[in-house]
């Protein structure tokens, strides 16, 4: 019940992916961690190379980690839909390429689960010292609905993942939230008070307060009952 399956949704990640999967194995036990699953939405770089690389390194080690490297549709909810259904641990956890646990990271969540918790992720510092984006890293260590987001990971056991339905595929944007959301209606939600560091790229490359503004739109549009569709066009308009 409480070994738990990695699963990383890639999409070219050529520059950070080898550093976050030698992270992840120095910071958990392989007596925690069931497998590691990258799931790749048709990466054009060398991601592919690079994970069996890797992968091959870790079997020669002899890891006790599985390590799967599988190909899926490209979009986040559909990638991560096909790492749980090839998962075989009792917890999985979503997580983004660009952003690093705390060590220890699966001893926290297992033992999360067994108090009860059955969802939940890791309080978030960007890598980045504008005064805003450090605001926004605070805030997320309390548990309440707007401060949460897919950068900051996400936990959850099998079987819940299983009766929400997994992620919805309709949105090629916005996937985490809406999983998030099924959650807190269900009160099923904790935030472990643990920094996960995540990458600034995207700030630093769209600038900081034009893309904070279109997120908020995007979440304001969602509110006042816009589709999937309508998101994701104004998502490749303004941020893609």
């Amino acid at each position: 019940m409480n070994s738990i399956s990695i699963i990383i949704p890639v999409l070219n990640e050529a520059a950070s992916i080898n550093k976050l999967l030698n992270h992840l194995l120095v910071n958990s036990s392989p007596s925690i961690i069931h497998e590691l699953i990258i799931v790749d939405g048709g990466s054009r770089d060398l991601t592919r190379d690079i994970v069996c690389a890797f992968f091959q390194k870790t079997i020669i080690g002899k890891q006790k980690i599985k390590c799967h490297l599988i190909r899926s549709p490209r979009g986040r909810s559909k990638q991560m839909n096909a790492g749980a259904n090839a998962a075989t641990g009792g917890i999985l956890y979503f997580l983004h390429a660009d952003s690093f646990p705390p060590s220890n990271f699966d001893k926290l969540i297992a033992n999360e689960v067994k108090k009860g918790n059955l969802a939940g992720c890791f309080r978030l510092q960007f890598k980045h010292s504008h005064w805003w984006l450090k605001l926004s890293s605070w805030l997320t260590q309390f548990n309440f609905r707007v401060c949460r987001g897919g950068d900051q990971s996400q936990f959850i056991t099998k079987q819940l993942f299983e009766n929400i339905g997994g992620f919805d595929e309709n949105y090629v944007i916005y996937e985490d939230n809406i999983l998030i959301s099924e959650l807190y209606k269900r009160k099923q939600f904790t935030v472990i008070n643990k920094k996960l560091f995540t990458s600034a790229r995207r700030f630093e490359s769209k600038g900081i307060w034009r893309l904070q503004y279109h997120f908020w739109m995007i979440y304001y549009k969602k509110w006042r009952g816009n589709s999937a569709n309508e998101l994701f066009d104004y998502y490749k308009k303004y941020i893609s």
